[in-house]
């Protein structure tokens, strides 16, 4: 593959990270309303301090790579509506937490992997600064999911 085929490639890539983050950004409200456990809204509030940052790493990376137009991302749009019916057909409180946990971190997952491919495809095509943004951002979702992992670990063993 070319350098201009796969900086191609790394554009769109970013294009449908940055439709991600919007459809992220539409989702937080309801989310953060519909959690009830203390840590749980307060990793909620610090992942959209996060994401916030994602996007204008991304922004700048797509300034790099000269940009792709914009095909949404049917993936996290799907993931959303699944999130919402998992909320809106929670039993209780808990089940509803657990599950905006569960939700959050398969979210985290399609972050992690789009990250850290980007930032490995960035790496060979000499992009630096966009390599550098994509590390950083896949650390942060590490992070992030195994924050989740703890909190929906505490969340169990108090109420199980």
């Amino acid at each position: 593959m070319a350098d201009q085929e796969l900086k191609t490639l790394v554009a769109q890539g970013l294009q449908a990270l940055k439709a991600g983050g919007e459809v992220a950004k539409k989702a937080t409200a309801e989310i953060q309303a519909d959690a009830s456990h203390p840590e749980l809204q307060a990793a909620l509030q610090q992942g959209n301090k996060t994401s916030e940052q994602w996007a204008q790493r991304v922004e700048k990376a797509l300034a790099e790579t000269g940009g792709a137009e914009d095909t949404g991302n049917p993936i996290l749009e799907a993931h959303y509506q699944v999130s919402k019916e998992i909320r809106r057909k929670a039993p209780d409180a808990m089940s509803r937490d657990l599950g905006i946990v569960a939700a959050g971190q398969l979210a985290l997952h399609y972050w992690i992997a789009a990250f850290g491919t980007l930032g490995n495809y960035a790496a060979k095509l000499g992009l630096a600064e966009t390599e550098r943004s994509m590390r950083t951002s896949l650390d942060e979702a590490k992070q992030a999911d195994q924050q989740h992992t703890a909190i929906a670990e505490k969340m169990l063993a108090q109420g199980g």
